[in-house]
């Protein structure tokens, strides 16, 4: 059973509606009641619903099959459970035809209809486990790592509604895409998305930048210009890097969010304007305001709901699945055709630490696809940076070069021992470049490439 499913009835009669409402209440997740097919499309339509169980007879003439064809338009995945008579069997049969999941005749065996619809929420796709739930499309941020498997359960919740959003997270996490995701499965994804980054402007850039300006206002100021907040006007402002925005501009923002008017520079006449504004950050805000270097006013504003999305190094076991969505994305940029990669490429990603997540996992997957002659990426063909362990102990050979220290083979050290420490130290010299590193070990590139592996330093 998922308990974050959600179950929609839909009966034209209220105490029924109510009636199998309550009996599923504790079955499979939430539960909602409709009155009405037109009141069940627009339900299905702002929300996620994982099973629908609706009267055959809603609204007259079979208009619950018409609800079942609307429900499978608008999200494919949606499971449709139909009520109807003994004596409308055939309305069944081509509620089945057209994709339903089951049917229950009246009058209804809630016992019976509970077990339908705790099958059909099993049978449903699994939050966890895929990017893409239902209609809801993530824009290529993908995952099954719990930690992001809550990333898109938040984001699937706020989406529909008005509340801002505050995403924190490393540079390189995919914070703009969530943007974008959130954007996209609003009621505003007809409008505008504009993004701006707030730590890339000066404060008069950002302030003309976001309010717009009027003819004459500054040297430069040849003709009015519309800033982004009228350009965003009842769709989404993105706000990246916020933590960086300098605090005279704060104060300015903070003034637009709480009245919804803006000022162009070098007017008198306000402007109204309805935007959502998502913002993002780097930073720890509430240090930040400990230091008096962000407005906590602005920061209760912008924070309606926190989305913090972990970094790359925290979900080693989404690296199969990324490597292989960029790795889709590099072969049809660059026009070749690398099926995968192998067992050994796999070890070494999982033993970097990618201090630039998703963006340096994609750009590395480019730079590989356009260097490999091979149908598969190895090891031999990761960037030198990447061949780096994790986590370095503080006596570690590799730490102590880092350190430049040479290590010392202790007593009894044998010749193998001794070979991993001159592998090591020729890595460490050479910045990980392991032509290099032969070059100074005077071996082959392929002979070093075994001794890496012998000596587990991938």
């Amino acid at each position: 059973m998922q308990d974050g499913s959600v179950v929609l009835v839909a009966d034209g009669i209220r105490e029924h509606a109510d009636g199998i409402a309550q009996a599923l209440e504790g079955v499979c997740g939430r539960v909602i009641a409709i009155y009405s097919a037109a009141g069940a499309i627009e339900k299905l339509e702002e929300e996620n619903i994982d099973v629908l169980v609706t009267d055959i007879d809603l609204d007259g003439d079979t208009g619950g099959l018409e609800l079942l064809r609307h429900a499978k338009n608008i999200n494919s995945q949606t499971q449709v459970i139909v009520v109807a008579s003994s004596s409308n069997l055939d309305a069944c049969k081509e509620a089945m035809r057209a994709g339903a999941y089951d049917y229950v005749v009246k009058p209804v065996d809630t016992k019976r209809l509970a077990e339908v619809v705790t099958a059909a929420c099993n049978r449903g796709p699994t939050r966890v486990t895929v990017s893409r739930v239902g209609r809801f499309e993530f824009e290529g941020v993908r995952g099954a790592n719990s930690g992001m498997a809550q990333v898109f359960e938040i984001v699937r919740r706020v989406a529909p509604t008005n509340i801002s959003v505050l995403i924190e997270g490393e540079s390189g996490t995919g914070k703009e895409l969530l943007a974008r995701a959130i954007h996209n499965n609003s009621r505003r994804r007809n409008k505008a998305f504009k993004p701006v980054n707030c730590a890339g402007l000066s404060e008069t850039l950002l302030e003309s930048e976001l309010f717009g300006h009027v003819k004459g206002a500054f040297t430069g100021a040849l003709s009015d210009r519309e800033g982004l907040f009228e350009a965003a006007d009842k769709g989404t402002l993105f706000l990246d890097e916020i933590g960086d925005m300098p605090m005279i501009m704060q104060a300015k923002l903070l003034r637009v969010l709480e009245d919804g008017l803006i000022m162009p520079v070098g007017s008198t006449k306000p402007v109204k304007v309805d935007v959502r504004v998502v913002s993002a950050t780097n930073h720890d805000l509430v240090k930040l305001i400990e230091e008096k270097k962000f407005r906590q006013d602005l920061y209760f504003r912008i924070k309606g709901v926190c989305v913090t999305v972990p970094a790359l190094r925290s979900r080693s076991d989404d690296l199969p699945e990324l490597a292989g969505y960029f790795l889709e994305q590099a072969n049809d940029e660059i026009g070749k055709d690398v099926r995968g990669f192998t067992d050994n490429a796999m070890k070494v990603f999982k033993n970097y630490n990618w201090p630039g997540n998703i963006r340096q996992l994609r750009n590395a997957i480019r730079t590989m696809v356009v260097m490999t002659d091979g149908d598969f990426i190895d090891a031999c063909d990761v960037p030198p940076e990447i061949y780096v362990p994790r986590k370095l102990n503080a006596a570690s050979p590799i730490a102590l070069l880092e350190a430049g220290q040479t290590p010392v083979p202790q007593a009894g050290s044998s010749l193998d021992d001794l070979e991993r420490q001159a592998v090591i130290k020729a890595l460490a010299d050479t910045g990980g470049n392991r032509e290099k590193a032969a070059k100074l070990l005077k071996i082959g590139e392929r002979t070093l490439y075994r001794k890496i592996k012998e000596y587990d330093l991938v």
